[in-house]
């Protein structure tokens, strides 16, 4: 029998954080968590070799401020796939 909270629903374990940065695919939608926060969503535009450096595409309900924006892993941030 498996621990309570061992196993994540097929919701949760889409939504887990992606701990590895280099498993991320151009196109795919993510979340950027700072804080417990969502401070940023949209589409993978480019992840670096090293998996720490990552370019988003901005898209989504209530987006407003069109563009692309860079975050690092040193910055703090977390990604989940939304």
């Amino acid at each position: 029998m498996k621990a309570r909270g061992a196993v994540l629903s097929r919701r949760s374990a889409h939504t887990a954080t992606v701990t590895d940065w280099k498993t991320l695919k151009v196109g795919e939608r993510v979340e950027v968590v700072k804080y417990a926060h969502v401070i940023a969503a949209g589409l993978i535009e480019e992840v670096s070799s090293s998996g720490n450096v990552v370019w988003l595409e901005h898209s989504g309900p209530g987006v407003t401020e069109e563009g692309k924006e860079l975050f690092m892993k040193s910055d703090g941030v977390t990604l989940r796939r939304a």
